[in-house]
């Protein structure tokens, strides 16, 4: 499977790193303030249907008793 052992051993030396990534402190606070906004553009598109929807509904909202 291996032409030689030097290969092997570098694919053997990527096994052994885990699932973390390093980045800079200014990145990672920026990621941290972008995590509370809908950025997903097809998302966006669903709430502002919502939001007409909804519009179109409180048209209809009558807010007093009929005795």
């Amino acid at each position: 499977m291996y032409d030689d052992h030097k290969e092997h051993g570098e694919d053997m030396s990527y096994e052994n790193e885990g699932g973390t990534v390093t980045i800079p402190l200014k990145e990672y606070d920026k990621l941290r303030s972008r995590q509370s906004y809908i950025t997903d553009k097809s998302l966006i598109s669903v709430i502002d249907k919502i939001e007409e929807l909804v519009r179109a509904l409180r048209k209809h909202i009558v807010r007093s008793d009929f005795d």
